[in-house]
Order: C-alpha cells, then structure tokens, then sequence
C-alpha cells in the first residue's frame, strides 16, 4: 500500500510540479502578495525588501558551490574510486543500496551538513555498478538522508544558541548561552538521531517501487559523458608538451602540491586543537580542499579534477539570490515575525513545541536556510515560550526554550523534503550528464514526510529533554 502511495504522489508530481527555478519565482510572488494584503505593505516596499534580501545568500551561496565541487574532486581521485568499487563487492542488489546509502548518508550528515556531496558520490557510483537500480528513487533517498545534520554537529541553530555573545543575547532575547547538552546532547536529540540512522533506512525498504519500468542511470545519459573519458591522471599527461619544459615540471610537480598542503594541515590541526572539534562550512570546505590536493598529487591533475566538478553548479549561482530575496520580504516587510506571532499566539503551555515545530516547517519554504529563518521567527517565539513559563523555575525556562528551538530545527529540516530547494547540492552531482528534474524525485519523498511529521511530531511534545 505505501509502494503505491509513493507512486501515486510521483505521478502527481510529475505532473503538475515545475522546475525549482519557476517554484522559485512563484513563491516570491506569493510571498509578496501575502504581505501586500495582510500587513498592507506597499508594494515599493515589498520590491525594496525584496531587493535587500536578493544579495543575502550570496556567501552562503559561495560556501555551497566551494563545498560541493571540492567534495566531488576528492571522490574523482583514483583511491576513492577504488574504495567505491570495494564496496561493490559486498553490496550486490538494488535494495541493498538503497538501503546504505540511507544509512551512511544520515551518519556522514551527523558529521556535517557539507557531506552530503560525499554520498551523492557513493549513490551515483553503486547506480553505475549495480544492475536494477531506480535511479529518480535513489536520488530521493540520498535527498532525505541528509536531514539528519539537524541533529548533528553542524547543526546551526543549537551552535548558535552556544555562542557566546550571540544576537539573541545582543538584544535582550535571551540572558545566557544555552549549552549544547539541552540541545545537541539532550535525549530529544538522541532520540531524533535514532530515528534516523535506525528507522530511515529501514523505512526505506518498505517503500521501495514494485513497478517494472522504472529508469536506471544508464538509460538516462544524454551522451555528454564520455564513458571512455581519458583518467584525470591520462589527461593531465596530455597536456605535456612534446619536449620537457619547465613550465610542465611544475604543473606536475609534486613536491609543490604537497608543500601546500602541509600548510594546510597544519592549520587545520590548530583550529581543532584551539576550537575543539568545532564544524563550519569555511572549515569544512578547507579540509575538503586540502585533501583534494593530497589525493590529486599534481596541481594539473587537481585543476583538472575541479574542472570537472564544476561543470554542473549553474542551477546554485542564479537560484540562491532569488530564495535570499523571498527571505528579505519576510525580513523587512515583518511577514516573518508576523506569521510567527500567529501560530504562537494559538499554543499554549502543553502545546508550544508543536507550534513551534509547525512553524519552521512552514517558514521554511520562504527561507530555506536555518539560520536566516531562526533570525526571523527566532525571537519572537522565544518570548513567547518566556511567557509560558511566567512563574517556573529558571532552569525549567531554559529547558523550554531549547525544547522551541530545536522543534524549529526539526520542522525547518524535514520540510525540505516538500522543497526542491536543496536538490541544488544533489544534482550537480547526481545528476551530471542526466536528463533528471525535481518532479521527478520529489513524489517519492511524501510518503517519507508524511511518517517523520508524525513521529517528530510526538518527539518534540513528549520525549524529555
């Protein structure tokens, strides 16, 4: 029965579902008419926020594109692909793929939110080599595994709420930091983390389609990859000229490469030993980098690697500015705090961590950024749960409070599987050289939705922290 849910919702969505740039631009329009007839924002107003969110993302944006063509040069060096065909020898069947690509996708997104690159590699690698696989489905699976970063430890909404002098503190929201143990280590959180290294991937399996046609990657190349393609290691000896000049000694110059990386790992070797075992993007992206060039050996055969890389990160460049701008309409118009006064203004005491729940799920179609929504519906729902607790124990506030928080977190994550909008890290990867849209990924997610809504739901109400 739930087979032919998923393949119900696939149909649909392939159907009436557009491509996530026109999802975009309908989304702006919405937001804007939704501000312009609640809050009677003019339109000049509406246009003017929307033009000084537009510029918003544009780091983040960077971030994105540097961390995913540096994950995928590491996974194009020759011992990675020796590792993936390792693996191949012991996962044989479609549903055994399936089912390890769920299960290593939540544990490397526990590490950091930026290895989700690492197993659209591993995904489209087994695909290649196991016979049966249902490509669009596959990608589904990879799409939803990667949730679990909210729980993990690039998770930036409990990381925030542990800086100190934060701008919740900065404005008064709040008085202190809250640690990390009411938040990344308490036992909603462990909980969460259960669900889905445990749960996913078995979920997993009982939703795979039964039907017979269904399309593999080898039927979906559109012929722009080679399959005969020269190595990186073969192209980058082509490029030797005839005699042996110095110029060619150093593009290949080992000694060179590695001297940059040494530096590298030093530093990297510093920020942890003087951060603890800290995570962000700009970390992550260096760490990704510096490996690349170890594993590369050569500078031509690592500039050959991000050429390659690079190929298929259009749809990142042009699309973030226009979800920064949805996010700046919420921001300077109020529609976000707004609508976030709204939901809480119905919860009560027993009821807030659903409400709260609720609200990054839905906030999170016009800001599908964690940080960028908590900055907007953050505050307003901290206060709110202060209220509640008007009377209580400071340390029961303060439980309280990162209860909201983290049901903001979760809601924020799981939505994603309603909004193609982080299928832009996926298919760059996934989807290179692939005739493949987000219609027809999205219709396999619902069903997966629909379970981790209601279970998260009781989760975040009931489980202690």
């Amino acid at each position: 029965m739930l087979q032919k849910l998923g393949e119900r919702a696939t149909i649909f969505f392939q159907k009436y579902m557009p491509n996530a740039f026109v999802f975009a631009m309908l989304l702006t329009i919405l937001t804007g008419v939704t501000a312009f007839f609640w809050l009677e924002t003019t339109p000049l107003e509406i246009i003017k926020g929307w033009y000084g969110g537009f510029w918003n993302l544009l780091e983040f944006g960077m971030q994105i594109v540097l961390i995913i063509i540096t994950g995928f040069a590491i996974a194009l060096s020759p011992i990675v692909n020796k590792g993936i065909d390792g693996l191949t020898n012991y996962i044989k069947t479609s549903r055994q793929v399936y089912f390890f690509v769920v299960l290593i996708g939540t544990l490397l997104a526990l590490v950091s939110f930026g290895w989700i690159v690492i197993i659209c590699v591993l995904a489209r690698a087994l695909a290649l080599r196991v016979q049966g696989v249902n490509y669009p489905f596959l990608v589904a699976c990879v799409y939803f595994s990667f949730g679990s970063w909210v729980s993990g430890l690039s998770s930036s909404i409990p990381l925030l709420l542990g800086t100190e002098k934060n701008y919740l503190i900065e404005s008064g929201v709040l008085t202190e930091i809250l640690p990390t143990s009411l938040t990344l280590g308490s036992t909603l959180n462990m909980a969460m983390i259960v669900l889905y290294v445990v749960f996913a991937p078995l979920m997993i399996l009982l939703l795979i389609p039964k039907t017979k046609h269904f399309k593999q990657i080898n039927t979906m190349l559109d012929g722009s990859i080679n399959k005969n393609e020269l190595s990186i290691k073969e192209e980058a000896a082509s490029m030797n000229s005839a005699v042996v000049s110095f110029s060619d000694r150093l593009n290949n110059a080992i000694w060179l490469q590695f001297s940059i990386a040494f530096m590298g790992l030093v530093y990297i070797c510093y920020h942890f030993y003087t951060k603890g075992f800290q995570l962000d993007f700009n970390i992550m992206i260096f760490i990704f980098l510096i490996l690349g060039l170890v594993l590369h050996k050569s500078p031509m055969r690592y500039v050959i690697a991000m050429k390659r890389s690079s190929s298929n990160v259009s749809g990142i460049l042009y699309q973030y500015p226009f979800y920064a701008g949805i996010m700046g309409i919420m921001l300077y118009t109020g529609l976000g705090e707004k609508f976030a006064e709204l939901l809480v203004s119905v919860a009560s005491v027993d009821t807030y961590p659903f409400f709260s729940y609720l609200t990054g799920g839905i906030m999170n179609f016009a800001i599908p950024s964690a940080g960028g929504e908590f900055a907007v519906v953050g505050p307003s729902i901290i206060d709110a749960v202060k209220n509640f607790g008007t009377g209580l124990p400071a340390s029961e506030v303060t439980a309280m409070i990162s209860r909201a928080s983290l049901a903001i977190a979760y809601g924020e994550s799981l939505s994603n599987a309603l909004q193609p909008f982080y299928l832009l890290l996926v298919f760059p990867i996934m989807g290179k050289g692939i005739k493949i849209q987000a219609r027809d990924v999205m219709g396999y997610l619902i069903i997966p939705f629909i379970v981790f809504f209601i279970l998260q739901s009781i989760l975040v109400t009931w489980v202690p922290l």
